[in-house]
């Protein structure tokens, strides 16, 4: 069946992965996010962090609005040629780095630990008060 857009390999997305030439791929789309990384809600180390691989669970994962969802259109470089794909490439056969991802989400959601903090210090002096 003929495709009207470019078909780019798994191979070719993974070496688009700095902050200076940033495609992920989302429901076997290719994204360019080069140019939206400082306009990105989340930050750029978000999507940097999903910059050359299949961001498909992360995407979904975050809760995208229908709007996000909308302005996609305008990266949309391709599509992936599955016919191409290779298992070790694909995200989903990567083994994942969880001390890695805890570290990306502690400094993406960073009022999380200072509030654990906070709370522990002022529990803390409130028992030592009670003395």
């Amino acid at each position: 069946m003929p495709t009207l857009t470019k078909l780019f390999t798994m191979q070719e997305v993974s070496q688009q992965n700095s902050k200076d030439n940033c495609w992920v791929v989302i429901d076997g789309k290719v994204y360019d996010l080069t140019l939206y990384l400082d306009d990105h809600p989340g930050g750029d180390d978000v999507v940097l962090a999903a910059a050359g691989r299949d961001a498909t669970e992360d995407f979904e994962d975050a809760g995208h609005s229908n709007i996000a969802k909308d302005l996609m259109g305008a990266f949309c470089i391709g599509e992936l040629d599955v016919d191409t794909t290779s298992p070790e490439i694909t995200s989903k056969n990567q083994a994942v780095d969880y001390p890695q991802k805890i570290k990306d989400l502690t400094k993406q959601y960073w009022a999380v630990p200072v509030a654990v903090v906070g709370i522990s210090v002022v529990v803390g002096f409130l028992y030592l008060r009670k003395k």
